[in-house]
């Protein structure tokens, strides 16, 4: 039991929230790239990708894992972004400094994502039971590429009308 929960309640709910801060990231994203803050879209993106990482750390698990190592970085990278954006208010190079870790922060979580796609889709994990075979990390170096790309692009073009 988790807060009450059942394992796999508090999983299902672990997910929710990860997919929540997945969609809302990409709005996020796509507002960079306009060189728009989606005020709601950011702060819910932010919390709900900081819960993905937290909410990781409460499953029940006997050692360090390399999810906690990614929640970790998450999290620090997370706290770089609501910093820029809320206490820097994006001023100089913190606006470059918001969109890399913003975007850093999503790609984990899409990282993940693609991962437990490959463990728990039985079409992916017949590619790749393993985790290492070449289907997975062409998937991974795909998503790794693109986000290089997007997060380039968006810290070349955002340069936000702040209040």
């Amino acid at each position: 039991m988790i807060f009450g929960m059942s394992i796999s309640t508090f999983t299902q709910l672990h997910v929710a929230i990860s997919l929540v801060g997945i969609l809302t990231g990409f709005l996020v994203l796509a507002g960079l790239l306009r060189s728009q803050v989606a005020g709601g879209v950011t702060a819910v993106f932010l919390i709900t990708t900081i819960l993905t990482s937290a909410t990781g750390f409460l499953f029940p698990v006997k050692e360090i894992l390399p999810s906690h190592i990614v929640g970790i970085i998450s999290l620090v990278a997370l706290a770089i972004a609501v910093y820029a954006l809320y206490s820097r208010r994006l001023a100089g190079s913190w606006r470059w400094i918001y969109v890399a870790t913003a975007i850093f922060a999503l790609y984990l979580n899409v990282f993940v994502l693609v991962a437990q796609a490959f463990l728990k889709v039985p079409s992916l994990h017949a590619l790749a039971p393993k985790g290492s075979e070449p289907p997975f990390v062409i998937a991974q170096l795909v998503v790794l590429v693109l986000f290089i790309w997007l997060g380039w692009r968006a810290a070349r073009s955002f340069r936000p009308a702040l209040a």
